[in-house]
């Protein structure tokens, strides 16, 4: 997930263009592919869409540990802090997640209080976050990730000014989410009403009653038979055919439906923040439900006293590792890289965390489909010293809030 300069294009980025490009431009796989990488240029997550509570318990993250992980939208980089690592190394191909990591990381450092992250990161509509971020912030970043906030988008506004709204109504996911919306309602369906339901049962009803019934109609079936239509989603080229595959019909209409009914119905809603950005557009509010795990206030002063142990690079994870000295890490999170990746790629990353890894360390990682990416695609040699810990992959599997992964792997180290 995703940049050279903060407004460079798609075609200057060699690092992202390298990450997504595996056809001739001339196909039609090749003219999907940069299609997807024109879109995931600029902001796509503005919120992260893994379960952070999952991560940690399959980490077994402890203090001391150190971390190499994916940032995408930085709420879980900072979850992690929680945990006292020793460091964070964090990495994204995708400077517009950079300037946002950077910023949260920020926001602990020097917004005066919990009060303050909590307004400009897990309300709406509070119109003084921007200038909370003049007076607090922006004196304290780095040149490249200040003048990002500060430039002017065609509108006049100001990119930081979109805190004073509702940052997770932008981004490329924000905006599949508001289509998402949409469809329904010319389908007569408000899913900002399941935001209304007190329990698993009201949930299921509502799920079965209005939700479920639209992947059934000819417009959605037709939009969700394109590649294109799940760009929004963060689901490139590679991972639409791998889920496509799962499918008795190969359409993705029943794939999206079986992963929005575990979102609605395999949790309670007030548990679920994920949930409440797809179907409120918000997070709860206080008398509604849990905040994300970095917001939650029993984990404040933590993460505000260990935030000088992040640090964050713009590079590829393998990247970073070739810089690293062999057994220095401990824990490294994929997020759903390797999906996009080729056989010589995912050889060269599995090569690097097995120079890299420290003794008992893990891995961790989700796929868009069930299988292990890993499995027959890397090399017997590299990845024989690691343990695929099935049973406790499935277990979390299902525990996971954000629901729209097929499956979450943990791979240890062999002793």
């Amino acid at each position: 997930m995703a940049h050279v300069t903060h407004d460079a294009g798609y075609v200057r980025n060699k690092r992202l263009r390298d990450a997504l490009l595996q056809h001739s431009p001339l196909s039609r796989k090749g003219f999907s592919e940069r299609l997807f990488g024109i879109l995931f240029s600029g902001l796509v997550y503005p919120q992260i869409w893994e379960d952070p509570d999952v991560d940690m318990a399959a980490m077994e993250l402890t203090s001391g540990h150190r971390l190499v992980t994916i940032g995408s939208g930085g709420c879980n980089v900072l979850a992690y802090l929680s945990r006292s690592p020793g460091r964070i190394d964090v990495v994204d191909l995708n400077l517009h997640h950079i300037a946002l990591t950077r910023l949260k990381l920020a926001a602990f450092r020097h917004l005066p209080s919990r009060a303050d992250v909590v307004r400009m990161f897990g309300m709406e509509n509070v119109r003084s976050n921007s200038a909370s971020f003049d007076i607090f912030l922006a004196p304290n970043l780095d040149p490249q990730t200040r003048s990002y906030w500060e430039r002017r988008r065609w509108n006049g506004r100001r990119r930081i000014d979109a805190f004073d709204r509702n940052i997770y109504r932008s981004g490329l996911l924000g905006r599949f989410i508001a289509t998402g919306h949409l469809l329904a309602r010319l389908h007569r369906v408000d899913l900002t009403e399941f935001s209304n339901t007190r329990s698993l049962r009201e949930q299921r009803l509502f799920f079965d009653t209005q939700i479920a019934p639209l992947f059934d109609k000819p417009l959605i079936r037709w939009l969700t038979s394109r590649k294109s239509s799940l760009f929004g989603l963060g689901i490139p080229p590679q991972q639409y055919d791998e889920l496509a595959r799962s499918s008795e019909d190969r359409t993705m209409a029943p794939i999206l439906r079986q992963r929005l009914e575990k979102l609605a119905c395999h949790f309670p809603l007030r548990d679920n923040y994920f949930a409440w950005q797809a179907f409120a557009r918000r997070y709860p509010e206080k008398s509604e439900g849990c905040p994300p795990t970095y917001l939650r206030p029993e984990n404040y002063l933590a993460i505000r006293e260990n935030v000088d142990s992040v640090a964050v690079h713009h590079a590829s994870v393998t990247e970073l590792l070739t810089r690293k000295p062999a057994a220095s890490v401990d824990r490294y999170v994929l997020l759903d890289a390797q999906d996009w990746m080729t056989d010589d790629q995912l050889n060269e990353l599995w090569a690097e965390i097995g120079r890299t890894a420290a003794p008992g360390a893990r891995v961790i990682f989700r796929t868009a489909g069930e299988p292990s990416i890993p499995e027959g695609r890397v090399r017997g040699a590299i990845l024989g010293r690691w343990a695929y810990l099935s049973d406790r992959s499935q277990e979390l599997t299902l525990q996971d809030r954000s629901a729209i992964y097929g499956g979450f792997h943990i791979y240890e180290l062999r002793g």
